[in-house]
């Protein structure tokens, strides 16, 4: 490549960014519906739990300290279990990102 004929930085970081816009958009189209769908499933568990507190005194003859720690390690196992989750969504976007390059 000649010097006359070499490709401007400004158009090559252009570029750059519209394939950066390209990736977002593309990413962001294909996970938000997924995304959305755990949102509501994890939603629909947890108005379960409090439906059932509502329910099972009465029915299965637990008392409300029972129900209260059924609760309580159901909310643990949450809490526990989103940092190593969120720890492993982030190793396997840059193991991702890095073979994708």
């Amino acid at each position: 490549m000649k010097l006359d004929e070499a490709v401007p930085i400004s158009s090559t970081i252009a570029s750059s960014e519209d394939v950066a816009k390209r990736a977002r958009r593309h990413t962001a189209r294909r996970l938000l519906p997924f995304l959305f769908v755990l949102y509501v499933v994890a939603f629909l568990d947890r108005m379960n739990v409090g439906a059932a507190a509502l329910q099972m005194p009465g029915d299965l003859g637990f008392s409300d300290r029972a129900v209260g720690l059924g609760a309580g390690i159901f909310f643990l196992g949450y809490v526990l279990l989103e940092i190593p989750g969120a720890l492993i969504a982030e190793r396997q976007a840059l193991v991702a990102g890095s073979l994708a390059s």
